[in-house]
Order: C-alpha cells, then structure tokens, then sequence
C-alpha cells in the first residue's frame, strides 16, 4: 500500500493493530486521570464507541487503564468520543436510582468546523479543505487561544486536529472541568461574534468602542486578511463575489464603490477603496462606523459551534481516533509550529501502520528484554518502541508537552497549599 493511499476498506484490518502496538493508552489514561485528582475521577467517565457500520455505543466506562486498553482492543471502534465525568459510573447508570445519574465535570471544549465557514470560502465547500481555506484554522486557534489564556487566565489548552476538516480545543484546567452550564455558556457567548443564519447578510455588528478582545482579535485577522481573503479566496474579483461583500455595506457607500470599480479592477486596489471610503465617511458620522472591520470579521473570525461548548455531558471526537473516511489519526497540534501544520501531512493509519512493519536491526535484543518483563510492562515497552517508529512518534510528543506541563502545574498546586498548611 503506499504510504500517501488510504482505502476506507482496510480499515477493519488497520484499526486492531493500531490499538495493538500504536495508540497511546499510558499517555491517554495520564492525561484522564488527572493524577488522581479523586478516587473515581477515571471510573467514572465516559467513553462511547462507534463501532462498524455506524453501531454506537454510548455509557462505556473503565476502572483501570488495563481494562480500558484490553476493551478497545476487543471492540476496535471506529471512533471514540469522550464525555463527562459521572456521579456513578456510566457502565452502571441503568442501576442507579432515577435522577441521581449526573453529570459532574468536563473539560471546556470547542468544535470549529470548517463547514461553518461555506458562506466565505470560495476555494471548497462541505467537507473539502485546501492550504488555502484552512488558514481559517490558524486564525481560529490563535484568537481563541489568546482569549481564554488571557482574558480568561486558562493555561492547559490541548488543540487537536479533527482528522478531516476541523479542530477542536480541550481546556483542562481543574477551573475549566468543573465550570455550570451557565458558565460555559457565558464563556462560549463572550467568544462568539459571527451572529445570525443564512438569511442574515450583516452577521457581524461591531458597537463603539470596540471591545477590547474584539481588538485583539482583530490584530490576528489583519495579519492574515489581505493574503487570506483578497489574494486566495478573491473576494473582490467576480461580479457575484464582489457584489457579496458590497451587500454588507450601507447604501450610500455601496454606490460610490459600484462606481469607482468600474475602473479599478485589481482587487487589492478595490479592497483600499473601500477601506478609505468607509474613513472619509466616518467624519461624517457621530456615531464610530467599523464597515471595514465588520468585513475582515465576517470573513475570518473563529464560528464556534457553541452547543457543543455548553453543555456538560456533550460528548466529543477523542485525541488519536482515526477519522474513517480520511483514514487520519486525531492528532495534538504543537501551537509553536502552527503557521506550518498541513493536515494533508498528518499521517493516515495506513501510513503509520506500514512504516511498522519496516524491519529495524535493534529489534532482537529488545525481544529478549521484553521477556523478562511481566505481560503489561512487555506491552507498554512495544507499544512505546512501536510508535517511536512511525510518523505518529512526534505528535505523541507534543501530547507528552501537555501532560508534562500539567503534571509541572499540579505539583506547584500541592506545594502551595502544604506551605499554607505549614504556616497555620
């Protein structure tokens, strides 16, 4: 099989040896458990698995990384979501008393979908992506990222590849898990600003003064706009194309530019016109008008699928699921090397699966290793050796980062209070 080709038919063949020797079940039950925050924090999560032929099975849950290795290998699921942490285990929520079954805490997630941006892009539609579109992305991770690290004070933020077409941000702070529905809402509002469905044409609406992160955000866009929306997308070349952005323009200035781009046809030059209309009329307004601003937002601000943001108990796309129509592994993204992460370079099982199989010479001595080791420390050390191998290794990485910075932030944590504790 080439290493670039996925065929969605291999699949069943791919996943048990993924599960076997490749996904990270140490790293993923560390990060879960969150150092054992609470007796039955891990117990009492839960995981759902779509299986084959789309057979979802929802309320699974696990006491022991062992148990939740030994299963997934069983049930090779296609996909797996993570949801909430119970108030029972939801393997048992059938037997608890009615009413008593809830939902306690979960990670503050958003889902950016790049389908969400169909009425801006003009390169792909639905489930398509390019280099060009996905610049959305980068923009949607670098506002989002600042807001809840700054105006929010967050620092555990994981953003992960979707595999397809989007990505998705798990904030793990314990202040994060534990945030009311009320909470998260307040949070997912406070991001949002592309407002209204299709038949709203004026989605953004920006009020003097201009909020503060609306300003920080608007610092991102511009870096990315002109390059973006002008030149890649041309939302200033064709007549319909042109006639769009027009559309979000109050009448008087609409006219004058349906005239002046009559003669001017570079849409750079058009794109100045229109930002030095919207200044002149300024003066001539009491009231700040941001035209120009409204436009660059509409085009490229992050569009948050805010259900999704809310509620507690919703479940979402786990890190290192494969995506079955892609064949992509749901992968950590290294915020430092953003400007550079192509998801057409994420690798595919059957990729990552066939680099496995390349023979390397200091595999017999580390067998011999292996059998003075008990079953599940053999298991962990091949399943270690085995990714190390393939193109997964730097990804699981980047994950290690992330655990390593939580583990770094629990420990200063417990410091701190011991040293209250010392001096009462």
């Amino acid at each position: 099989m080439s290493t670039s080709d996925y065929d969605p038919a291999c699949l069943p063949d791919l996943l048990p040896i993924y599960y076997r020797r490749l996904f990270p079940f140490s790293q993923y039950y560390r990060w879960l458990s969150y150092g054992g925050v609470s007796k039955n924090y891990f117990q009492n999560r839960e995981f759902s698995f779509t299986l084959k032929d789309d057979i979802y099975v929802r309320y699974q849950s696990f006491t022991t990384q062992n148990e939740l290795d030994k299963e997934i290998q069983k049930m090779v699921p296609y996909k797996i979501d993570i949801g909430a942490v119970y108030s029972h285990r939801p393997s048992q929520h059938n037997t608890v008393k009615s009413g008593t079954f809830q939902a306690l805490e979960k990670e503050l997630v958003f889902d950016i979908d790049m389908t969400d941006y169909d009425d801006v892009r003009r390169c792909c539609s639905a489930a398509d992506i390019c280099s060009k579109c996905w610049t959305l992305m980068t923009i949607a991770i670098r506002i989002l990222d600042r807001a809840l690290r700054e105006d929010f004070g967050f620092h555990h933020l994981l953003w992960v590849y979707s595999g397809r077409r989007g990505v998705h941000c798990w904030v793990c702070d314990d202040a994060a898990r534990k945030l009311s529905v009320a909470a998260r809402s307040a949070v997912a509002e406070y991001l949002s600003l592309v407002k209204g469905g299709e038949e709203t044409a004026r989605k953004v609406v920006l009020s003097d003064p201009i909020h503060p992160f609306i300003n920080h955000s608007l610092s991102v866009v511009e870096h990315y706009f002109q390059q973006y929306a002008i030149v890649d997308q041309d939302i200033l070349g064709s007549k319909e194309s042109v006639d769009k952005v027009l559309a979000l323009l109050p009448e008087d200035i609409k006219k004058d530019l349906t005239v002046l781009y009559k003669d001017v046809k570079d849409p750079m030059k058009r794109w100045d016109k229109l930002c030095n209309l919207v200044e002149c009329k300024k003066s001539t307004i009491k009231k700040g008008q941001y035209f120009d601003k409204e436009i660059m937002l509409q085009y490229c601000y992050p569009r948050l699928d805010v259900n999704v943001s809310k509620g507690v108990n919703h479940l979402l796309k786990s890190p290192f699921s494969v995506h079955p129509k892609t064949g992509r592994i749901s992968v950590p993204i290294d915020l430092k090397e953003l400007n550079t992460f192509d998801p057409f370079e994420v690798p595919t099982i059957s990729l990552i699966c066939e680099e496995l199989e390349r023979p390397r010479a200091d595999e017999a001595e580390e067998d011999d290793m292996k059998d003075k080791e008990n079953e599940q420390e053999a298991g962990e050390r091949r399943r270690i050796r085995d990714y190390k191998r393939t193109s997964l290794a730097k990804y699981v990485k980047v994950f290690d980062r992330f655990l390593e910075a939580m583990a770094r932030s629990r420990k200063g944590e417990m410091l701190k209070k011991s040293d209250l504790q010392k001096d009462f």
